[in-house]
């Protein structure tokens, strides 16, 4: 049996159900911030095991009219992997009953804890301020020159952060969990940084990633390098500081240059010149060690990763589109590097979207 258009009905209702799981998948962000906004995975971090139904509702309040649909979403978010359903004991009771547990996905978002926390990336992009942006994507197509923020927002993302302190506050909380994760990744990357006496960490923000890195190598001067406005009123320590300038004129000179999620929110042209600059500012950072640029990126690569990560990758480049910037392939980074004089390089896994690539100068 063919349908009108000579394809199987077999094949049409294929079809169909691929356009209504992507038309309705605009639920899973949505039951996610669900499930921050109501702290169900701290809940469950507080009651130290798995808990019940019946001892969710209680601590959430829920209406008896709402149980049953309280039900239906955790068990959906069970399905897509934010919980886990088991059999526990109830009490004194011999019966078992099904309870909720945490996941290696929720327990990225309990917040205040010492353990990294990615709940405030999930609440800045889901804000309706910004995820409203994206109903707009055909008139940004057909606007010559406009970024998609200044068509919804009036004008550019950054711009617009430092006029709205609640999203600004939001955002820095994002990046700053997202750099948590680099704690994980260093315990098998530790011998990036042995041997460095300083590194300057360009683009470092509010200094999250040097912290880190400066309290897991006391001895390693860290400079978080940003612009002036931004490390004004910061602080540093002992092997921390903070340096004000512009990466596209100078760095301060170091036996290694980071860059963390930097580039690519830059053109090809502008990603040259700052590398350039990287290249200058280790050329002479030591008489007996050759300095070295490292790059924490993500290199998208179709033959090697698994699907689900080649289309978060994917997903995060039409996402730096929309904002003029860029992610990349391997052989994109390649003609940068080359570009930029830059020729000896390795890249490694860092984390699961995240590659770090090594530029030795």
């Amino acid at each position: 049996m063919t349908s009108n258009n000579g394809r199987s009905a077999s094949e049409s209702f294929k079809a169909q159900a691929l356009v209504y799981r992507h038309m309705f998948s605009i639920l899973d962000p949505m039951c996610l911030k669900w499930i921050i906004d109501s702290r169900i995975p701290n809940i469950i971090h507080d009651h130290g095991k798995p808990i019940t139904l019946s001892e969710l509702v209680s601590i959430l309040k829920i209406p008896s009219t709402k149980v049953h649909r309280i039900d239906v979403f955790m068990r959906y978010m069970a399905y897509i992997g934010y919980f886990d359903i088991v059999r526990i004991h109830d009490g004194n009771q011999e019966e078992e009953k099904e309870a909720f547990a945490l996941t290696a996905a929720s327990e990225l978002l309990i917040k205040g804890t010492e353990n990294p926390c990615i709940s405030p990336l999930v609440e800045f992009v889901m804000d309706p301020l910004i995820s409203d942006s994206f109903n707009y994507l055909s008139k940004w197509f057909s606007d010559e020159d406009r970024r998609l923020y200044e068509i919804t927002l009036g004008k550019p993302l950054w711009e617009f952060l430092d006029k709205n302190p609640r999203l600004l506050g939001l955002f820095n909380d994002a990046m700053a969990g997202d750099s948590q994760m680099i704690k994980l990744a260093l315990k098998d990357h530790n011998m990036v940084f042995e041997g460095l006496e300083t590194i300057v960490d360009v683009g470092g923000g509010i200094g999250t990633t040097a912290l880190i890195i400066s309290e897991k190598f006391p001895a390693l001067k860290c400079i978080v390098f940003d612009l002036p406005q931004v490390v004004k009123n910061l602080k540093g320590s002992n092997n921390l500081s903070f340096v004000g300038g512009d990466m596209f004129e100078s760095i301060p000179k170091a036996d290694a240059i980071l860059l963390k999620l930097v580039l690519h929110n830059w053109s090809d042209d502008n990603c040259i010149k700052i590398l350039k600059n990287c290249k200058d500012a280790v050329k002479v950072s030591s008489k007996d060690k050759k300095g070295k640029i490292i790059i924490l990126e993500t290199v998208i690569n179709e033959e090697q990763d698994e699907p689900e990560i080649t289309r978060l990758k994917f997903l995060m480049s039409i996402n730096m589109q929309i904002i003029h910037g860029k992610e990349r392939t391997k052989e994109e980074w390649k003609n940068i590097f080359y570009e930029a004089g830059l020729y000896n390089y390795k890249i490694f896994p860092f984390t699961g979207y995240l590659s770090l690539i090594e530029i030795y100068s």
